[in-house]
């Protein structure tokens, strides 16, 4: 049961269940009304979540919101104080949040030492600088504090252009006629006359110069990535990219299956910067595996827009592993706030083929549901269930990738002399070559190919031997298919 509590103004009203302690401290932690503040800290934070009528309707409860906007918080080294939901019945333009709250807010901020306001939820510029007048401290919300993350994780000069051109894009929108050295005029020029330019035209010039800069500079990240991808293309290895929630274990599966050592951590936005290793199948196939930054609910489509230099890997791969937190109690929900960035993107995850659903961290579950995932990955087309810290799973995941790989095509073994390297050619430009040995005379290859391309090799290089094999399925990891029976 939850308890409202009602603003002075009813503007806002304070949820917090009967049964539970409140997750904000007492206004006097010491119990007594004479004790003094706390010395005022930049790392001490307030963490809140407003509760707005259109979010009844999600299915996510807002203590898991709360709960996921404090892991936010503490991902930049914070000290969380206090973290509170907030349910705001009718919004105030000028602050959001009711009168009342705000003022309750205000002496616990004072009194607890707090140095930084986190509001999980979009304010507007003139909502940001009211509740830092009323709360006589620093205010940010949630797109100020994922880019602080980002600005945080940055490592390579991609990631930090990226960070820059999303950060500038919101600072700009943030520019507006609130502290008085921005209404200075600065004097025209000769006898042109006139006031001049003032200090936010001459500043909001600036950031647009700016990011006009950063964007060219990103083109040209993305025109060396489409080269790099060209390359790759004539080697050819396929490509397979990570994607999935923040903290869903992505960089630890990426760890587990390329035997890397990626930064992986229990911490939302561990990875920013897109990594790529070069791993072998089972059946000797060779691919490139790409780890790429994590999505999260409610991602500003400008944070969107500059990562897309980084989210085109995730475009051109041959198959994308959506990697989700089994063990998550909002695990749907985050499934469809990856689905929708990837719709953004262009990729509709419902229908498109190369989408391939993981369930990573079923060692977190209990016994029987484990089981049941573990039974459903067995099916073709099923889930693949997997453990990336203890390495669970991960045959069923590398059979997949085989099967995908291949989906569509017969795997051949040919037998090419080794004087015919137009036919040699051949097989590199048309198919994908697993397996090769060469002898004397005699270079014997292992060749995915496409029907009619098994045909038309044939006509076109009759000295060559071709030999079918069994379905890959019945290759790779036989005792999987007698156990699945």
């Amino acid at each position: 049961m939850v308890q409202p509590v009602d603003g002075k103004d009813g503007g806002a009203v304070t949820d917090r269940p009967a049964d539970e302690p409140a997750l904000l401290p007492s206004l006097n932690p010491e119990g007594s009304p004479e004790a003094p503040p706390a010395e005022k800290s930049a790392r001490r934070a307030l963490v809140i979540h407003p509760i707005l009528r259109e979010e009844l309707d999600d299915k996510r409860p807002p203590e898991s919101r709360l709960e996921e906007a404090v892991g936010l918080t503490a991902a930049i080294e914070l000290d969380v104080v206090a973290a509170e939901c907030v349910r705001v019945t009718r919004p105030k333009p000028a602050t959001l949040l009711g009168g009342g709250y705000l003022e309750e807010a205000a002496k616990r901020v004072a009194e607890l030492g707090i140095g930084l306001v986190v509001v999980d939820h979009a304010l507007s510029p003139v909502q940001q600088r009211n509740l830092e007048r009323d709360l006589k401290t620093k205010v940010i919300d949630r797109t100020g504090l994922i880019l602080e993350i980002f600005g945080a994780r940055a490592r390579t000069r991609e990631g930090q252009l990226q960070v820059e051109l999303a950060a500038l894009t919101y600072q700009r929108s943030r520019l507006v006629r609130s502290w008085t050295h921005l209404e200075r005029q600065r004097g025209g020029f000769g006898f042109l006359g006139g006031p001049g330019e003032s200090q936010l035209e001459m500043d909001r010039r600036l950031i647009g110069d700016r990011i006009i800069k950063l964007k060219a500079e990103l083109e040209e990240v993305r025109r060396t990535r489409g080269l790099h991808r060209k390359a790759r293309e004539r080697v050819p290895y396929p490509v397979v990219a990570l994607v999935g929630y923040t903290n869903a274990g992505k960089s630890t599966l990426f760890n587990r299956m390329a035997r890397a050592d990626v930064f992986a951590k229990d911490l939302l936005f561990a990875t920013l910067d897109p990594t790529m290793r070069s791993i072998v199948l089972p059946s000797g196939r060779k691919i490139i595996l790409s780890d790429t930054v994590g999505f999260i609910s409610d991602l500003p489509h400008h944070l969107v827009e500059a990562f897309r230099a980084t989210l085109e890997e995730v475009l051109a791969a041959d198959i994308i592993l959506h990697v989700r937190d089994a063990a998550h109690p909002d695990s749907e929900a985050q499934k469809r706030d990856v689905e929708t960035v990837l719709a953004e993107l262009g990729i509709e995850a419902e229908t498109d083929p190369r989408v391939v659903e993981v369930l990573n961290k079923i060692d977190k579950l209990p016994p029987l549901d484990r089981e049941t995932l573990v039974r459903q990955s067995r099916r073709p087309d099923g889930l693949v269930a997997v453990s990336a810290l203890t390495g669970d799973g991960l045959e069923s995941l590398f059979n997949v990738l085989d099967r995908r790989m291949v989906a569509g095509r017969d795997v051949v073994k040919v037998s090419v002399p080794v004087s015919d390297g137009a036919a040699m050619a051949w097989l590199y430009a048309k198919g994908e070559v697993t397996e090769r040995e060469d002898d004397d005379d005699y270079a014997h290859l292992t060749v995915a190919l496409e029907p009619a391309d098994v045909a038309r090799f044939r006509d076109r290089f009759p000295a060559c031997s071709v030999t079918e094999t069994p379905p890959l399925a019945e290759r790779v990891a036989p005792d999987r298919q007698a156990q699945a029976s």
